[in-house]
């Protein structure tokens, strides 16, 4: 592969004839000309079952990806999908600590229908998978930022018969390719770093297995689960700047960790790309980049209120990757986390401007 930025600049557009656009717009069309009954059935015939648009996101998050991709309307649609299609053949087994909406689709829905679904933490070892359809990982984690050696828990799935699926949202292409790592699937909602805007929900599943891809694309027509072709041309469209914001803001991350560590109404933080976190000796061997999501505590909901109240650059919001800095308390979405926890997700502004601005609204915490 080329470098990051010229691969995020260039990937899905291949197409050059003259007159053509250089980033074509979204096809809108939910039909489509068929032609006439003899005719053979064209690609494209109905929305719901393909579109132009989504195969040039594509075409684009597969060569970052290293596989072929299928793109679903949000990120836990292409969860779903996975945890549905595995399901027929045995129990799951996804992280206690990992997204709570994967553990409740699995345990609600799939769970009354007869499916075992099992639990274990990010940084336990594995338990026994005999039986297992599907170890799932999240790494690394959310919010907690844990992370699971990726080859060896492929290897440990493979030897029990079981497919590896890996929640790369955290990491993105960029930063870590699990497939190259051993694992079958890799799944992540785009509505985070890879779109990057925080205009689109979407998500994505890529995999190297033919029969896998072809799952993927049945279940998705069948189920409904289609992304609107807008979102995925705003997905592809900044997808192109994915590496100049992972870089800024893995930098602002780098510098705010010191900050939050010297602080007083700090603990607890945490960040893969610290060479002081517990994570970092395994994010290192298989993460090619860092990014800008970290996590800290303050000593309550109260002192989050009053951080946030004093910031001038800080959002709050619950999703991540975005170019504006954001922090989100986690335990309001039911994480079994501290009620003062915080995911923050550094943002594209200038580091001086918001380390500034971050230790001012520490400094303003009322003890």
């Amino acid at each position: 592969m080329s470098g990051d930025g010229t691969a995020c600049t260039h990937a899905g557009h291949h197409v050059e004839a003259p007159g053509a656009p250089v980033h074509p717009g979204p096809v809108l069309s939910s039909t489509f000309h068929l032609g006439l009954p003899a005719d053979p059935t064209p690609a494209d015939f109905y929305g719901r079952a393909d579109n132009p648009t989504w195969r040039g996101l594509e075409a684009a998050i597969g060569e970052l990806d290293g596989g072929e991709c299928v793109v679903f309307a949000s990120g836990m649609a292409a969860i779903a999908a996975v945890l549905r299609i595995a399901a027929r053949d045995g129990a799951l087994v996804l992280p206690s600590d990992g997204y709570y909406l994967a553990r409740a689709l699995a345990h609600d829905e799939l769970g009354p229908l007869g499916v075992e679904v099992r639990e274990t933490a990010t940084t336990a070892p594995l338990p026994p998978l005999d039986g297992v359809a599907l170890l799932l990982l999240e790494t690394p984690s959310n919010p907690g930022l844990d992370v699971t050696d990726i080859a060896a828990a492929a290897a440990a799935a493979h030897a029990a018969g079981a497919l590896l699926g890996v929640d790369n949202t955290t990491a993105t292409p960029l930063g870590q390719r699990p497939l190259e790592l051993g694992a079958d699937l890799v799944i992540a909602s785009d509505t985070k770093a890879l779109a990057g805007h925080g205009d689109v929900v979407l998500g994505h599943v890529s995999t190297r297995d033919p029969e896998l891809l072809a799952r993927l694309r049945e279940a998705r027509s069948r189920g409904g689960a289609v992304p609107g072709p807008m979102e995925a041309w705003l997905a592809h469209r900044g997808l192109a700047t994915l590496d100049l914001r992972l870089a800024r803001q893995a930098q602002n991350a780098a510098a705010l960790v010191p900050v939050l560590r010297a602080h007083p109404a700090v603990t607890d933080v945490r960040w893969p790309g610290d060479p002081d976190d517990p994570a970092h000796a395994v994010a290192s061997r298989q993460m090619r980049r860092w990014n800008g999501v970290l996590r800290f505590t303050l000593a309550s909901e109260a002192a989050v209120g009053q951080f946030l109240a004093a910031s001038r650059l800080i959002g709050s919001a619950t999703s991540f990757g975005g170019p504006r800095s954001t922090a989100d308390r986690r335990q309001r979405w039911g994480d079994d986390v501290a009620p003062g926890l915080l995911r923050f997700s550094a943002g594209c502004e200038d580091t001086e401007d918001l380390v500034a601005d971050v230790r001012a609204a520490l400094d303003a915490i009322i003890h």
